[in-house]
């Protein structure tokens, strides 16, 4: 495990700069290596869920005065009973399955966000049904691979006014979200000392990512941001797909 905490603290910072850049991709940069330097898949879901975590409280204490809690509650309460029933899941699911799964989820993240992004806003509304549809695809999504958040982003991009009403919205909903989604973990038996060792290693990066990624937030344009993301995740889907 010592050999691999300077991979995992440089995951961490890469994570948390996507995180703080985009307003959300930690889970899904972090898990395209993750799962391999961690002793189980549900420990490296957990490890990643709680840098996650660390890297939502600093963004809301900025824009926490942003949060709606009448728009964010439907999504959020619908999400913390799929992923809850997701994660129970996690034991009895077969490891080489869920890493094909995953190289899948992520290959498919990566067309999405490269071709339909901007095609898909136009259909998708701040209604009860997006909210309960958003928070279930993201709940299944959080709570077996530890990226929600392509679906909700989705959600809230579309009924949030403008990008700090937007980036407050999806830094409580992964808070939340990922508070939960560690207690029902730790429950499972996936919250180890190993995981703990890793964590404390790692929030150093997390660090350095938030600064690194506030700047980019500043000074690098979105967009072009996001499309350099998304192809190297897209890349990682298939790596992780050939050599599951």
């Amino acid at each position: 495990m010592s050999a691999n905490i300077l991979y995992i603290f440089l995951l961490a910072s890469g994570a948390s700069f996507v995180q703080r850049s985009t307003g959300f991709g930690f889970g899904i940069f972090i898990m395209t290596a993750l799962p391999f330097l961690m002793p189980s898949y549900g420990e490296a879901t957990t490890l990643s869920g709680l840098l996650a975590l660390t890297t939502s409280v600093t963004i809301v204490f900025r824009y926490h005065k942003y949060v709606n809690w009448k728009r964010l509650f439907p999504i959020l309460l619908t999400f913390v009973l799929v992923s809850a029933a997701a994660i129970f899941m996690l034991d009895r699911i077969e490891g080489r399955t869920m890493r094909m799964v995953l190289g899948g989820v992520l290959i498919l993240t990566s067309f999405y966000f490269s071709c339909f992004k901007d095609w898909l806003k136009n259909y998708i509304h701040p209604t009860l049904g997006c909210q309960i549809g958003a928070g279930t695809l993201s709940g299944i999504m959080g709570g077996l691979f530890g990226m929600q958040g392509p679906p909700a982003v989705l959600y809230f991009i579309s009924s949030e006014p403008d990008k700090e009403h937007y980036m407050a919205m999806t830094q409580m909903y992964f808070l939340v979200g990922n508070l939960m989604m560690t207690a029902v973990r730790a429950f499972n038996g996936f919250l180890t000392p190993t995981v703990g060792t890793a964590y404390l290693h790692a929030v150093g990066g997390v660090i350095i990512g938030i600064l690194a990624g506030g700047w980019a937030f500043r000074h690098i344009p979105n967009r072009i941001f996001t499309y350099i993301v998304y192809a190297y995740i897209g890349i990682s889907g298939a790596v992780i797909l050939i050599t599951a």
